[in-house]
C-alpha cells in the first residue's frame, strides 16, 4: 500500500522541498498552504500521515488539530519555529504524535515520518484473531484496534502502541524512557513528559474504571494491572 503525507506549511519553499524528500522515498504527496485548506485535503486525500505546521494563516495547527481530534489511523507530525515545552505539550495533548522545532534536518523529518507511516500501515484483512484483552477491553495489534464493551475506541496511533504494550505485557513495569523507546523508537525533544501526556489521553478515554488499568510506579514509570480494580 501507497503511504499517503499530507504536508501543510504556508511557506512554500519549505512545503516544496518535504514533499519532494517524501516523494523520493516513494510516498504520494500533497501540500496545503493553510489551515483551512490542511482541513480539507485531510478529509479528501486522507493521508496516513500529517506533517503540519503551527504558525499557519486562517487556522493555526493547533486548532487544526482540535478539529482532527476524532480521528484514527492519521499519525500527526507537528513543526514550529517555537522552541518552547508549553508548545510541545499543547500539541501532544490535541493528539500529535510528534514534534520537531524550525529549523529542521530534512533527513530527520523523513526518517520521523518513515517511522509514523510504519505503525500506521493499514490492513484490510479480517480482525485479527491474536488479541490481548482485560474484562471488556479487547485490543487486535494487526487490525491496529481496541474496543471496549464492544465499542471501539477512538485512540491516536501512539495511544493505541501504548496501550497494546501495556495490555500485552500485563503487570510489567516500564520505566518512561523504556516507553519512549519502545514506543517512539527515537530521542524524542519532548523529553518523559510526553509519556505522561499519553498515559494521562488513554485514562481519560477508558474512563470508570477502566483507567485504573494502567497504574503509576512513583519514581519508576508506569504498569497495567490484570484485573478491573
Amino acid at each position: 500500500m501507497t503511504v499517503k503525507v499530507l504536508v501543510a506549511d504556508d511557506e512554500q519553499t519549505i512545503a516544496n522541498a518535504i514533499a519532494y524528500g517524501l516523494k523520493r522515498e516513494g510516498y504520494t504527496v500533497e501540500t496545503a498552504a493553510d489551515g483551512e485548506e490542511a482541513l480539507r485535503k485531510a478529509d479528501s486525500f486522507e493521508p496516513h500521515v500529517l506533517v503540519l505546521d503551527v504558525m499557519m494563516p486562517r487556522m493555526n495547527g493547533f486548532d487544526v488539530c482540535r478539529k482532527l481530534e476524532n480521528r484514527k489511523n492519521l499519525g500527526i507530525l507537528l513543526l514550529t519555529v517555537k522552541n518552547d515545552m508549553v508548545d510541545k505539550i499543547l500539541g501532544l495533548e490535541l493528539g500529535a504524535d510528534d514534534y520537531m522545532t524550525k529549523p529542521f534536518d530534512l533527513r530527520e523529518l523523513i526518517a520521523r515520518v518513515k517511522a509514523l507511516a510504519r505503525r500506521l500501515q493499514k490492513t484490510e484483512s479480517e480482525p485479527d484473531p491474536v488479541s490481548f484483552k482485560v474484562a471488556e477491553l479487547v485490543i487486535y495489534p494487526e487490525q491496529r484496534s481496541a474496543y471496549l464493551k464492544g465499542e471501539a475506541l477512538t485512540l491516536t496511533p501512539k495511544e493505541f502502541d501504548l496501550l497494546a504494550l501495556f495490555i500485552s505485557h500485563l503487570k510489567r513495569v516500564y520505566t518512561r524512557e523504556e516507553l519512549l523507546d519502545l514506543v517512539w523508537g527515537m530521542e524524542y525533544e519532548g523529553g518523559t513528559r510526553t509519556v505522561d501526556i499519553h498515559v494521562q489521553r488513554l485514562r481519560t478515554k477508558l474512563g470508570e474504571p477502566y483507567q485504573h488499568l494502567l497504574q503509576t510506579v512513583y519514581g519508576v514509570g508506569y504498569k497495567a494491572i490484570g484485573e478491573v480494580p
